[in-house]
């Protein structure tokens, strides 16, 4: 394991509830990245996403792969504690089976393109190694600036 939890919420701003990356399996910086996402009961979106049959919402498995996508940018970044990574764009989205509580989500990621602040990722999540979900990701990265009022609390830069 390259990264368990611990080594993800350093690099990741995201928190429970809305953190979706549970280890690093592997990584080859600035090319491929394959993370776990372990589907739990308990996970908040259960909830209402129904009750009587939960289902992971699909833009929930998008929410995995781009920051499965963005812990490999992170890597890279020296103060990337100044930086956020936004979820710019998706594309050929397609959704193949169900997720359900107990599976195991691996999520594979790779580079297709990176220039300056913008990086285009091909993106994969498979349960027991069945092809759940793919599609394209555009991230965007942006400055953090404190917020007014905090000499702690960062928020986007706005331009």
């Amino acid at each position: 394991m390259i990264l368990d939890i611990n080594g993800v919420m350093k690099l990741l701003p995201h928190r429970p509830p809305f953190l979706f990356v549970d280890a690093v399996e592997e990584l080859e910086p600035v090319k491929r990245i394959v993370a776990i996402k372990n589907v739990t009961m308990n996970e908040d979106f259960f909830r209402g996403h129904f009750p009587e049959k939960p289902v992971m919402p699909a833009v929930l498995i998008l929410e995995c792969m781009a920051q499965t996508a963005a812990l490999m940018m992170l890597q890279e970044i020296p103060d990337r504690d100044k930086k956020l990574l936004y979820f710019a764009a998706v594309d050929n989205a397609k959704f193949r089976r169900p997720v359900f509580p107990g599976d195991q989500l691996k999520i594979e990621a790779k580079v297709v393109n990176w220039r300056g602040t913008i990086a285009k990722f091909e993106a994969r999540a498979y349960v027991g190694g069945e092809l759940t979900a793919e599609a394209d990701l555009l991230a965007k990265m942006v400055d953090r600036v404190p917020a007014q009022g905090s000499d702690t609390e960062p928020v986007e830069k706005v331009r």
